[in-house]
């Protein structure tokens, strides 16, 4: 859902619930977390490329300022590849990454492995303050992990190629465009499945059983001659959207500003079908012996400043009600939609999950 929706009923609360040191002021002037640590560091990872660059940027400087804990910044590649990563680590006792940005089905599958540790709300005061049905539990009530930003898949095209935007996801399988397609590589990370499904079937209904797949599928292999890419690497697509060797496909709405503000001739367009909206979550690895300095991080960035920061720098979608923001409306309107998004089937790729993945192989990108 999109922001101003997701923020609809949620009243703004007291900041003042904080704890003295959350409500201290630092040089920066944002609230401290509650522990100012000295001497200490923390593996965050995030999605490589631009967006990791943004945070090192933008983010952890100020954090380090205003805690005395170190970032080592770790670029995690997209999908499911750094699931498997954190899984294998964590049998062997390493953490690659402390906490790391979880999109959602591989943070559901981490839960359901019971891979992460159980983050404590009660230390972290700014964290409360994020949307609740963002938030990532087990059965219990147990938070397992705490929404991070919220971005948009849409749909791209490099300028030069394209004077003109496209209008639906349908262009993408418009004849001209044979070879021409950048794609995710995954039906769990892609959701052209649900994308298929909105644009020719009259919505996501279809998708409740395996018949229904099967014909949303056999549509999204008329698409094959149109993909030059099946991309893991979002920087590997970035840089052929850039330069125009792959001027259309599916990417993140924040990176495509970032570049097009950097001077690259790409744009990112809402399809009248609504773009996907999906979130990232902070979790932390059970391996990890960072836990303290971890729910610094996570409360450090759920503060309205930060927040608004990674609006206007990273280009993501607030996870805080938007009352407790800033944002002007021009800058909302730049991170966000106020029409209807195209919403992910999580539990299609939770629940049926293999075999969907088989179909995929077999039918998509095999």
């Amino acid at each position: 859902m999109s922001q101003s929706s997701a923020s609809n009923g949620f009243s703004r609360r007291t900041l003042l619930k904080a704890t003295a040191a959350a409500a201290a002021v630092t040089a920066t002037g944002l609230r401290a977390p509650f522990v100012h640590a000295q001497q200490r560091s923390l593996k965050v990872g995030t999605y490589g490329g631009y967006f990791e660059e943004s945070f090192s940027e933008h983010v952890y400087p100020g954090f380090t300022e205003a805690t005395g804990i170190e970032v080592e910044s770790i670029p995690e590649p997209t999908g499911e590849a750094w699931l498997v990563q954190l899984q294998a680590a964590a049998r062997a006792g390493q953490a690659p990454a402390d906490v790391s940005m979880m999109a959602q089905v591989p943070m559901l599958r981490g839960i359901t492995a019971d891979l992460w540790q159980p983050l404590d709300m009660e230390r972290m005061p700014n964290a409360r303050e994020t949307i609740a049905e963002f938030r990532n539990t087990w059965p219990d009530g147990r938070v397992a992990g705490v929404p991070a930003v919220t971005w948009y898949i849409t749909l791209v095209t490099n300028t030069d190629v394209y004077p003109q935007p496209p209008e639906s996801w349908a262009d993408m399988w418009a004849p001209g465009n044979e070879r021409r397609l950048g794609l995710l590589a995954l039906a769990s990370n892609s959701f052209l499945l649900e994308i298929t499904a909105e644009t020719f079937f009259g919505g996501q209904d279809l998708l409740a059983t395996d018949e229904g797949v099967e014909r949303v599928l056999a549509k999204l292999a008329e698409l094959k001659p149109n993909v030059a890419l099946w991309y893991r690497d979002e920087g590997q697509f970035q840089q052929a959207l850039q330069s125009g060797e792959i001027p259309m496909g599916q990417y993140y709405h924040d990176v495509t500003g970032l570049a097009a503000a950097d001077g690259f001739p790409v744009r990112s367009t809402f399809p009248k079908e609504g773009g996907v909206v999906d979130r990232g979550s902070w979790a932390v690895v059970r391996s990890s012996d960072r836990l303290e300095e971890a729910q610094v991080f996570i409360d450090y960035v759920s503060q309205p400043e930060i927040q608004a920061l990674l609006a206007r720098k990273v280009g993501t979608a607030p996870t805080i009600p938007r009352e407790l923001l800033d944002l002007t409306d021009e800058e909302f309107a730049a991170v966000s939609s106020t029409g209807r998004p195209i919403i992910p089937n999580y539990a299609l790729y939770t629940e049926r999950g293999d075999r969907i993945a088989d179909r995929w192989t077999a039918m998509i990108t095999g």
